[in-house]
């Protein structure tokens, strides 16, 4: 898991930011599902709680907000407020109950991309058969977020350069990690300590009871695939059918997390690459043009940056530097889709020295608005891998023991990604959490898909939590983006949908070959 300058372990699907406008009332009483017995008394209140539903954002959505406690450990500290957002099952046939659904980060808004995307652009026959249910969890978006820095402080850790080239250089990248902490300190102090993954789970818990199931059902991508594993392992009795997209493996350190992340991304560019030289417009290098020229070339381009950045015509100023560069280059990955985008932007930005198209795709990754407002994706998405995992790195003499291997991992990205591993060293918060097998012994079914050319969340993490689990599944997609479901494969979408509609999971081995 990795917080920095660039944070790579980001939502697989987000939208932008979409304001909740609350209208009518539906008060009525909750068909709550049977308190389970492990259920601590002090904790009664919380799954007995009823939500009272409100129309919202558009037609056939409905919000509520729902308490759960700050501390598990000590529910009389006090209460935090966690936005839901549904749209029910559309029918025909018999409803089978609640979908709940989370797009990754850490800090991806689950209720957002319900709103934008799953609510609406999941199948048909699983929409109509299930109440789309999403919940930011603790810390996210609606839900009491963690906020960090102002938008121009955001602009300039955003611009730190990534890869010091000498002692002074490594100060001023230390010297924003530590300032980025301690403004996470000063406005969300309440909040640092519990926004880690198992109290989301927890969460998560008390609203499949609040909905009225007996069991979660449950898609999960990215981060949100680590965020379902942990559930499964608090409450593998109560697990319904579970699919982990863009799976994680939650037994690594914060440091083999980060090392093989930086492997993924460096597969995803060897994999743009071999398609970027044969197309007219690769600036890169032309047909025959081998993917370890056009990593040297970028590299060179990235040097350039770091020495001259680029104007961009960015009315507060931001120039393109190496690290925004690499930014975008980054965010591009995720989908082959951006392949084409990232081609023109780099184009615009190596033949009319012109950064706007790089620095847009940027924006894009940390969801920046044009009026220069940052959402609270990557204050979330640092307060809870910073939570959840020691540091990877104890300072920066230990970075720089790192990066042969991590420049081994990828000649492109690694130095950059071993400084960025840094980022957790100065939290205000000590862990909680720690590397760990999860099992979920007598769990349901639960199926894990990996996709072969996954920068963010690499194939080999699949393989390992499908293994762990006791009860997992592995259905793998041989292609290049990342996760799998919904991305135009009829082969995942139609093993998934069988899962999910009737509760038969793929058959051991199951591969799927790129559209």
């Amino acid at each position: 898991m990795l917080v920095a300058a660039f944070s790579l372990l980001v939502p697989a699907c987000t939208s932008g930011g979409v304001t909740a406008a609350t209208t009518t009332s539906t008060k009525r009483a909750a068909v709550l599902a049977p308190l389970p017995r492990a259920v601590p008394v002090a904790l009664s209140a919380y799954y007995r709680q009823q939500l009272d539903w409100r129309d919202c954002v558009g037609p056939g959505f409905q919000c509520a907000t729902m308490r759960a406690p700050l501390d598990y450990a000590k529910p009389e500290a006090g209460d935090v407020r966690l936005a839901v957002a549904r749209r029910k099952a559309t029918g025909p046939g018999e409803r089978l109950g609640s979908l709940l659904v989370n797009p990754g980060g850490p800090g991806g808004s689950a209720v957002e991309y319900l709103e934008s995307y799953a609510a609406l652009g999941y199948p048909q026959a699983v929409r109509a058969r299930y109440d789309m249910v999403a919940v930011d969890p603790r810390g996210v978006a609606r839900s009491e977020p963690v906020e960090c820095l102002t938008g121009p402080g955001m602009d300039t850790y955003t611009q730190t350069d990534p890869t010091p080239d000498d002692e002074a250089e490594a100060d001023a990248l230390v010297g924003s990690f530590r300032q980025f902490a301690k403004g996470c300190e000063a406005r969300s102090a309440r909040l640092l300590g519990h926004v880690s993954t198992v109290e989301a789970a927890r969460d998560m818990d008390v609203l499949r009871a609040l909905l009225g199931d007996e069991r979660l059902t449950y898609v999960g991508a990215s981060y949100g695939t680590f965020l379902g594993a942990t559930y499964a392992g608090l409450f593998p009795g109560r697990v319904g059918r579970l699919v982990l997209d863009g799976a994680m493996d939650p037994s690594l350190s914060a440091r083999r997390l980060n090392e093989d992340q930086t492997a993924g991304f460096e597969t995803a560019f060897q994999s743009f690459a071999k398609d970027c030289v044969r197309q007219a417009d690769c600036p890169l290098g032309g047909r025959g043009t081998t993917p370890g020229r056009v990593g040297e070339n970028l590299k060179a381009f990235f040097r350039r940056l770091d020495e001259k950045p680029l104007a961009t015509g960015d009315p507060d100023g931001r120039e393109l530097g190496e690290s925004l560069a690499t930014v975008g280059v980054i965010a591009a990955m995720y989908d082959e889709a951006a392949w084409p985008e990232l081609r023109q932007a780099l184009n615009q930005a190596v033949e009319d020295e012109d950064g706007a198209g790089l620095l847009a795709l940027s924006d894009s990754y940390y969801e920046r608005d044009p009026d220069g407002r940052y959402s609270n994706l990557m204050y979330a998405n640092a307060a809870v891998n910073c939570l959840d995992l020691p540091a990877a790195f104890s300072g920066p003499e230990q970075v720089e023991k790192a990066l042969p291997a991590f420049e081994k991992a990828s000649p492109v990205f690694g130095r950059g990604l071993a400084w960025a591993a840094l980022s957790c060293t100065y939290w205000p918060v000590k862990a909680t959490g720690a590397p760990q097998r999860i099992e979920a012994k007598g769990a349901s079914p639960i199926v894990v898909v990996g996709t072969t050319r996954d920068p963010a969340t690499p194939y080999p993490w699949a393989r390992a939590l499908a293994s762990q689990l006791s009860s997992g599944r592995l259905l793998t997609y041989e292609g290049d983006g990342h996760t799998a479901y919904g991305r135009g494969s009829d082969c995942i979408d139609s093993a998934i949908n069988t899962y999910l509609l009737r509760g038969t999971p793929p058959a051991e081995g199951k591969r799927c070959a790129q559209r």
